[in-house]
């Protein structure tokens, strides 16, 4: 699994291809993001975890996705924009993707096999659910910003759900031990 997880062909946001084996012994944060959405402000968060911990060997992938609500209605190079001008993004971007449903990346199904329930899920599930919006796989991402924390092996070592800010003290935890092993 791992060396598969490596292997999945992507697509930088500039239209480089590109593979996870490029972060190969990195611990890696992949957050599927949005510019139009309620928890877009996680940016920021991301941004700040990013430059505090990258030394360390963390690298935050964001994968666009417009699975929720069209809350990503942009071109590669809006969101880019959108990025850099609103949040100082420096972290790698990856072209637009879909994380949910029969045109998921293959990205997302060897994240969500791996690792099939998040963390914190639960409040938003119910959240959701009182918005009308349900999933038909207890495994499927359950919004933007849903994070998948991958080991300096390429294992899939934790998962957290949208609403888990980037500075969430259940991911810190999980963080530090991804980047002391």
């Amino acid at each position: 699994m791992p060396h598969a997880l490596y292997d999945i062909p992507l697509t930088r946001i500039d239209g480089t291809p590109a593979t996870l084996g490029a972060f190969r012994g990195k611990v890696l944060l992949i957050v599927n993001v949005a510019s139009k959405c309620g928890l877009t402000p996680q940016y920021g968060a991301l941004q700040a975890l990013y430059a505090a911990r990258q030394g360390e060997g963390l690298e935050i992938l964001g994968f666009p996705a417009n699975d929720f609500g069209a809350q990503e209605p942009g071109t590669e190079a809006d969101i880019s924009a959108f990025c850099s001008l609103s949040y100082g993004v420096t972290f790698p971007m990856f072209t637009k993707i879909s994380v949910l449903g029969p045109t998921r990346h293959p990205l997302y199904d060897a994240l969500t096999e791996a690792m099939p329930l998040a963390e914190g899920a639960d409040g938003m599930r119910e959240r959701l659910a009182k918005r009308g919006v349900m999933r038909a796989s207890q495994s499927d991402v359950l919004w933007n910003f849903e994070k998948f924390l991958v080991d300096r092996d390429g294992r899939v070592a934790a998962r957290f759900s949208p609403d888990v800010a980037p500075n969430d003290p259940r991911l810190a935890r999980a963080l530090d031990a991804a980047l002391a092993g």
